[in-house]
């Protein structure tokens, strides 16, 4: 189960207490906020690509879209989401719990600028009722960050 994946991959770093298992769905953006007693913008979604043949994760913050422009710039493509049966298979996630944290090997992940204006964000822990909350050096370390990019839109507006 990726939840357990998850746990196991934050017990070797020492905060596997910091995970949060949810009675209710965290699925989405508004229900993990919802469920957490936060702002939608909180919680970090990630979201699952197809760039050539590498499978590429980028997490940003709930209230951030993707620019096409933008993402064009970066990845030189235009952005081809996962399907929902890809998911699984290619990140170790189902959709509703995808997070950036014990994927399988070869996906990078990338964090959003659209995070760094807060202190704490919320991405989930591997199923649709968990989330875990970390500061964004701590995302930076756990997520295996390749780097920051600027992909997003909606949110500095």
């Amino acid at each position: 189960m990726s939840l357990d994946k998850v746990k196991a991959y934050f017990k070797e770093a020492g905060i596997e207490s910091k995970v949060i298992e949810l009675e209710e769905s965290s699925a989405t953006v508004e229900l993990a906020a919802r469920a957490l007693h936060c702002e939608p913008a909180r919680i970090a979604k990630t979201l699952s690509f197809h760039v050539d043949d590498r499978v590429v994760l980028v997490v940003t913050a709930g209230d951030a879209k993707i620019d096409n422009k933008k993402y064009k710039e970066e990845f030189g493509q235009k952005a081809k989401m996962l399907s929902v049966d890809e998911a699984e298979p290619l990140i170790g996630h189902a959709v509703g719990g995808v997070c950036p944290f014990a994927v399988n090997d070869g996906v990078e992940v990338y964090l959003d600028q659209s995070m760094k204006r807060f202190d704490v964000v919320y991405p989930a822990a591997g199923s649709a009722n968990s989330a875990i909350g970390l500061t964004i050096p701590e995302l930076e370390i756990y997520s295996k960050n390749r780097k920051w990019v600027d992909v997003c839109k909606g949110w500095d507006e």
